[in-house]
């Protein structure tokens, strides 16, 4: 076998059993603690190092550095993610051990689209090398857009899914339980926690938007940017609970994050005028303008609603 094919078959067989174990054995509805989320925060980052290791040895340093570069592209990306599944389980009232059910199938869905975007970006960016421009320019707008632009408020009622399905749907009025859908007199009714559902893949949707377009700035290689892709998701519901309750001492990551997404725009311009920016500055930027982005939120914290500076 080739080493590319004997990578796919370790993370076929990765993925799948880490899961079964996650998802698969773990199906009761529970609120996950914080200890709980940093064990498997830790585990998938481990398996991350472990897979890229695998690619060194087997594949060379330089697929390595680019698996490790979108690891961390997608992975920094995802952090702004967690902001919106905040804002959707908060305006839902969602509850804690309702929102792991939520996340499970909600990643689940979301490697399906991951992988029909990927598949298909690289195909058109292969064919049509212009789209590095419209990609560029995108991702500098999303930067500044995050950087600069209101907070937006969440509005579960213009999402189009939300209301298509609520047209096609009977639906209970609160939420019950842990399920999607359940029979009633014999009918088949759906809760508002399957509209939750509808509403994080929805944003997901958009947060690959510019999420796969920034690592097509790194790699067109399918296989690095897929398996890159599926470990930063894999990693995303642990991650949420881990942080859902420190969010507020990162006050200025979301600008560490503009500047990544800015990086990478500029990058993908610059590549289409023959300048191209080597693997391992682009990973030294973006380690160091995270480092940064965090000790600049600890060290110098924003006052929180209502709470006056202490010089006042």
């Amino acid at each position: 076998m080739s080493p590319e094919t004997i990578m796919w078959v370790a993370f076929g067989l990765m993925v799948s059993v880490v899961l079964f174990i996650d998802l698969g054995l773990n199906r009761k509805s529970h609120v996950v603690s914080f200890r709980e989320a940093a064990g498997w925060s830790l585990l998938w980052f481990t398996l991350a190092l472990l897979f890229d290791l695998g690619i060194w040895l087997t594949m060379g340093s330089q697929k390595a550095l680019e698996f490790l570069t979108g690891y961390l592209i997608e992975q920094s990306l995802s952090v702004d993610n967690l902001f919106v599944f905040i804002m959707i389980f908060t305006v839902f009232g969602v509850r804690g051990e309702l929102q792991a059910r939520v996340l499970k199938w909600g990643i689940l869905g979301a490697i399906v689209l991951r992988l029909l975007f990927i598949f298909i970006g690289s195909a058109l960016l292969k064919e049509f090398q212009w789209l590095f421009y419209i990609f560029g320019i995108l991702l500098l707008y999303t930067a500044w857009k995050m950087a600069f632009g209101e907070d937006e408020e969440m509005e579960p009622d213009k999402n189009p899914l939300v209301r298509c399905a609520r047209r096609m749907l009977p639906m209970t009025k609160k939420i019950r339980g842990d399920w999607f859908f359940t029979r009633r007199l014999g009918l088949w009714v759906s809760s508002p926690l399957f509209m939750v559902l509808l509403v994080v893949e929805s944003s997901d949707v958009v947060f690959a938007l510019d999420s796969i377009p920034a690592i097509f700035a790194i790699t067109l290689d399918p296989f690095i940017v897929l398996t890159s892709n599926i470990f930063a998701i894999m990693g995303l519901r642990s991650l949420f609970f881990l942080l859902s309750n420190l969010m507020g001492m990162f006050a200025y990551l979301k600008f560490g994050i503009s500047f990544i997404l800015a990086f990478v725009g500029l990058k993908m311009i610059l590549m289409m005028t023959g300048v191209h920016i080597p693997i391992a500055l682009s990973l030294a930027v973006i380690v160091l303008t995270l480092a940064a982005a965090v000790v600049v939120s600890v060290l110098v914290r924003k006052p929180e609603d209502g709470e006056l500076p202490e010089s006042v």
